[in-house]
Protein backbone atom coordinates (compact mmCIF):
# COMPACT_ATOMS: atom_id res chain seq x y z
CA UNK A 1 0.00 0.00 0.00
CA UNK A 2 1.16 3.37 -0.93
CA UNK A 3 1.80 5.48 1.84
CA UNK A 4 2.89 9.32 2.30
CA UNK A 5 2.60 10.85 5.37
CA UNK A 6 2.87 14.50 6.24
CA UNK A 7 3.93 15.33 10.28
CA UNK A 8 5.70 18.81 11.30
CA UNK A 9 2.83 21.54 10.63
CA UNK A 10 1.77 23.81 13.30
CA UNK A 11 1.10 27.34 15.04
CA UNK A 12 3.86 29.27 14.71
CA UNK A 13 4.28 33.22 15.05
CA UNK A 14 5.65 35.27 12.13
CA UNK A 15 9.52 34.71 11.74
CA UNK A 16 9.56 31.61 13.18
CA UNK A 17 10.74 28.31 11.57
CA UNK A 18 8.95 24.67 10.87
CA UNK A 19 10.16 21.81 9.33
CA UNK A 20 7.88 19.09 7.73
CA UNK A 21 8.04 15.48 6.50
CA UNK A 22 7.02 13.36 4.12
CA UNK A 23 7.53 9.97 5.27
CA UNK A 24 6.69 7.79 1.99
CA UNK A 25 6.37 3.40 1.76
CA UNK A 26 4.79 1.28 -0.76
CA UNK A 27 7.07 2.44 -4.31
CA UNK A 28 10.70 2.80 -5.08
CA UNK A 29 11.28 6.33 -3.80
CA UNK A 30 14.53 6.68 -6.21
CA UNK A 31 11.92 5.82 -9.06
CA UNK A 32 9.42 9.13 -7.67
CA UNK A 33 9.99 12.66 -7.44
CA UNK A 34 8.23 13.90 -4.38
CA UNK A 35 6.42 17.72 -4.84
CA UNK A 36 5.34 19.83 -1.64
CA UNK A 37 2.04 21.95 -2.52
CA UNK A 38 -0.14 24.13 -0.66
CA UNK A 39 -3.47 25.45 -0.24
CA UNK A 40 -4.83 28.59 1.09
CA UNK A 41 -8.02 29.16 2.49
CA UNK A 42 -10.25 30.79 -0.78
CA UNK A 43 -6.88 30.07 -2.86
CA UNK A 44 -5.95 27.41 -5.55
CA UNK A 45 -3.64 24.40 -4.78
CA UNK A 46 0.06 25.65 -5.28
CA UNK A 47 3.32 23.83 -6.15
CA UNK A 48 5.99 25.27 -4.19
CA UNK A 49 8.95 22.48 -4.35
CA UNK A 50 9.94 19.27 -5.96
CA UNK A 51 13.01 17.01 -5.16
CA UNK A 52 14.16 13.79 -7.17
CA UNK A 53 16.75 11.77 -5.64
CA UNK A 54 17.56 10.08 -9.07
CA UNK A 55 18.95 13.06 -10.67
CA UNK A 56 19.38 15.18 -7.78
CA UNK A 57 17.33 18.10 -9.11
CA UNK A 58 15.19 20.59 -7.17
CA UNK A 59 12.81 23.54 -7.47
CA UNK A 60 12.12 26.44 -5.11
CA UNK A 61 9.01 28.87 -6.01
CA UNK A 62 10.09 32.34 -6.72
CA UNK A 63 7.71 32.36 -3.34
CA UNK A 64 9.39 30.60 -1.38
CA UNK A 65 12.72 30.50 -2.50
CA UNK A 66 15.64 31.61 -0.07
CA UNK A 67 13.23 31.24 3.13
CA UNK A 68 12.18 27.45 2.40
CA UNK A 69 14.66 24.33 1.77
CA UNK A 70 13.72 20.96 0.44
CA UNK A 71 15.94 17.51 1.42
CA UNK A 72 15.68 14.20 1.35
CA UNK A 73 17.16 11.21 2.95
CA UNK A 74 17.38 8.40 0.70
CA UNK A 75 17.49 5.31 3.75
CA UNK A 76 14.41 6.61 4.98
CA UNK A 77 12.31 7.36 2.13
CA UNK A 78 11.27 10.60 3.58
CA UNK A 79 11.25 15.00 2.43
CA UNK A 80 11.79 17.25 4.55
CA UNK A 81 11.11 20.70 3.41
CA UNK A 82 12.57 23.39 6.07
CA UNK A 83 10.49 26.45 6.05
CA UNK A 84 12.28 29.53 7.64
CA UNK A 85 11.37 33.16 7.97
CA UNK A 86 7.66 32.16 7.95
CA UNK A 87 4.93 35.15 7.01
CA UNK A 88 1.62 34.91 7.46
CA UNK A 89 0.57 34.60 3.96
CA UNK A 90 2.62 30.97 4.52
CA UNK A 91 -0.52 29.60 5.86
CA UNK A 92 -2.33 26.91 4.08
CA UNK A 93 -2.21 22.83 4.14
CA UNK A 94 0.64 21.74 2.76
CA UNK A 95 0.69 18.30 1.22
CA UNK A 96 3.32 16.06 -0.01
CA UNK A 97 3.26 14.06 -3.19
CA UNK A 98 4.91 11.27 -5.66
CA UNK A 99 5.14 11.51 -9.37
CA UNK A 100 6.46 8.92 -11.38
CA UNK A 101 10.10 9.79 -12.64
CA UNK A 102 9.23 8.71 -17.01
CA UNK A 103 10.60 11.54 -19.49
CA UNK A 104 12.72 13.98 -17.83
CA UNK A 105 14.97 17.52 -18.97
CA UNK A 106 18.67 17.06 -19.28
CA UNK A 107 19.00 19.25 -16.25
CA UNK A 108 16.78 17.39 -14.05
CA UNK A 109 12.80 16.16 -13.77
CA UNK A 110 12.48 18.79 -11.10
CA UNK A 111 13.96 21.83 -13.31
CA UNK A 112 10.66 20.96 -15.65
CA UNK A 113 8.61 23.58 -13.36
CA UNK A 114 5.53 23.46 -15.22
CA UNK A 115 5.09 19.47 -15.16
CA UNK A 116 6.18 19.53 -11.63
CA UNK A 117 3.87 22.11 -10.34
CA UNK A 118 0.62 20.76 -11.95
CA UNK A 119 -0.94 18.54 -9.50
CA UNK A 120 -2.55 16.46 -11.89
CA UNK A 121 1.00 15.04 -12.91
CA UNK A 122 1.02 13.25 -9.63
CA UNK A 123 0.44 9.73 -8.83
CA UNK A 124 -0.21 9.60 -4.75
CA UNK A 125 -0.53 11.72 -2.08
CA UNK A 126 -0.65 12.39 1.36
CA UNK A 127 -3.29 13.87 3.84
CA UNK A 128 -2.00 17.16 4.39
CA UNK A 129 -0.84 19.11 7.26
CA UNK A 130 -2.05 22.39 8.60
CA UNK A 131 0.50 25.30 8.86
CA UNK A 132 -0.86 28.47 10.41
CA UNK A 133 1.57 31.80 11.27
CA UNK A 134 0.08 34.34 13.35
CA UNK A 135 1.32 37.69 12.72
Amino acid sequence: EVQLVESGGGLVQAGGSLRLSCATSGFTFHDYAIGWFRRAPGKEREGISCISSSDGSTYLAGSVKGRFTISSDNAKNTVYLQMNSLKPEDTAVYYCAAMKRGRAPRNGLCTWVVHVTTPDRYDYWGQGTQVTVSS
